[in-house]
This record gives C-alpha cells, structure tokens and sequence, in this order.
C-alpha cells in the first residue's frame, strides 16, 4: 500500500509539472482558434503522462525494460491523438464559424423583417388612410360634382393598383426567402427581354419626360426562367426611372463576355452616397430620397431585394456602382 501511494504522489508530481505552466499557457490562448486550443490541450496531455512516468521511474518502480516500451507507446499514441485532435479541431471550428455566420445572418434576417414590418406599415396606412377618406366623402354626398366624384375614382385605383404591387412585391420577397422559388430555365434571349421591358416601361418614362436608351450590342442567350428573368429587367428599369430627374436618360445595355450574359441599367440620378451602396439591395432600404416621394412614384423599397434575390437564384450576380453622372446595375447570368 505505501508503494502504490508512493507510485500515486510521483505521477502526481511529474504530471503537475508539466500541467502548471500547461494551463497557463491555454489560458493565454483562450482567444485564440479551436484547433490550435485542441493540441496544445492533447500535447500538455501527454507530456504529462511522460512526466509522470519519468518520476514513477526515478523512483525505481518500473524496471528499464517496462520504461522503454512506455516510451514507445506513450509517444506513438500521443502522435495519434494530436493528428486525430487536429482533425477534429478543424471540424470544430469550422462547425463554430458556421454557427456563428448562421446567428449574424439569423441577426440581419431579424433587423431587416423589423425594417420591412415599419416600411409596409408606412406604405399601407398612407394610401388606405386617404382611400378610406375619399370612400366616406363619396358615401356621405360630401362631393357630387361629377368631376371631383371622377377623381376621387381615380385616386382610389391607383392606390389600390399600389398596394396590389405592393403585396405582389411582398409574395414574391416571401417565396425568395422561404426557398420556395421554382424556377424553370431555359435558353432565353436577352435581347427580346430587355425589348418587352423597355417598351412596358416607356410610357412611364415618358411621363416623367426620362429618356429610354437601348443600345445595339451582342444580346446572349442566357439560361434563365423567362418571368423571373423579366421581373429582373422590369425592376431595375423601373428604379432607375423612379430616381431619374426629368430630362435624364436610362441606358440598357448587354453583351456577353468570358463569364457570361451581361445586362447594364444606367441612370443619370447622380449617383448614390457611399455609405447607402452596400445597403441598395437591402429589404425595404430605400435611401434619403425615398423618405418624401414624389406622389405616387414612390416604391415600397423591395424591387431591388427581389431583383437580388432572382439573380442570386438563377446563379448570377448583380453589383451596383456609381458611373459619372449617376449609377449603373450590372446583373451577370450564366
């Protein structure tokens, strides 16, 4: 019993010899990677276990045959265990970054659902507000001359129109999110598209007196879903007439390179503030200039959402910079 009690205080000792200046040593490196962390905990681990076995054997209690074998094997397996240690610490700490990307996006999805509830709620009351205004003034006789009685009829459509586009808008941002987009590609011609859009688009060009500009190019074939892919042309020609001042001109162009299909929307706006070019393709982010539309020109700060988000489901990618004179929206397809 006194030599097992020796044996146990020697392994103690040797172990703790090796472990003090160990456990500072990880305490220094709290802060730094999983894997790094790991082995070091696995080396103080087995440097320990050889520190006790050196003491056991100082004091005689394992023969020079038994201390050469431990040798062997307790160094072999220490091998073993760092190469399985750092293996798994690498699985580790690419498991904690993707937790930790997953927690920052969960955060961004979180603060842009709160920013998109405030936008609608703000783009709904307004225009049912007045709609429910001019339905109660219509019921109770309070105009009755045919022209005023006209116009009420009017100003009621079109917000009505407005907020029909805007929950159209909120569906399509919804499937986009939820992974429930289907799209169905097939070998579309970028030039027919950017025509039908360009030419739905020009009678609003028109009235805010904007010029519409297609310029001649090598239009690809691009593998795409055609209503998607139209929904993409038709946003951003819309936004870009929206934010161009009367007498500007929007210019689509197209091409192919190395990478792919290509599609450009310029504008004449004047260019967007670097603070706001990483927010353009937010959900409900619209800029300064949206906080007091013009009318009824005012959109509900998801087209470009949702231009980004059918982009990105095609495969592509939609970047936005800003050129002399205004911005320009560069989508590329395969």
């Amino acid at each position: 019993m006194r030599d097992v009690l020796l044996i146990l205080l020697a392994a103690l000792g040797g172990a703790a010899v090796v472990w003090l200046p160990g456990a500072l040593l990880l305490r220094l490196l709290h802060r730094r990677s999983i894997t790094l962390n790991i082995c070091v905990l696995l080396a103080v681990t087995v440097l320990a276990m050889l520190a006790g076995v050196f003491a056991v054997a100082g004091g005689m209690f394992i023969s020079p045959h038994d201390l050469t074998v431990l040798l062997i094997v307790v160094p072999l397996s220490g091998l073993v265990s760092l190469a399985i240690g750092w293996w798994l610490g690498r699985r580790l700490a690419r498991s904690a970054m993707w937790a930790e990307d997953a927690r920052a996006h969960e955060r961004q999805v979180e603060a842009s659902r709160r920013d998109l509830v405030a936008w609608v709620s703000h783009d709904l009351r307004t225009p049912l507000a007045g709609m429910r205004a001019m339905a109660e003034a219509l019921e109770d006789g309070v105009v009755s001359d045919p022209a005023t009685v006209a116009e009420y009829h009017r100003r009621i459509r079109t917000g009505t129109d407005r907020m029909a586009a805007l929950v159209d808008d909120l569906f399509e941002l919804s499937r986009i999110n939820a992974g429930a987009l289907r799209l169905s590609p097939v070998d579309v011609p970028l030039g027919e598209v950017v025509s039908d859009a360009v030419a739905a688009a020009a009678p609003l060009a028109a009235a805010r007196r904007v010029r519409l500009v297609t310029e001649p190019g090598n239009w690809p074939l691009v593998r795409a879903s055609e209503p998607e892919l139209s929904r993409i042309v038709a946003n951003l020609l819309l936004n870009a007439i929206r934010y161009t001042p009367s007498d500007g001109t929007v210019t689509v162009t197209g091409g192919r390179d190395a990478n792919g299909g290509w599609l450009a929307v310029a504008d004449t706006c004047g260019g967007i503030a670097d603070t706001d070019l990483p927010r353009v393709f937010d959900v409900a982010f619209r800029g300064a200039k949206a906080r007091t539309p013009a009318g009824d020109t005012g959109g509900g700060g998801l087209g470009l959402a949702i231009v980004r988000g059918l982009v990105e489901a095609h495969g592509g990618r939609v970047e936005v910079r800003n050129v002399a004179g205004g911005c320009r929206f560069e989508v590329r397809l395969p």
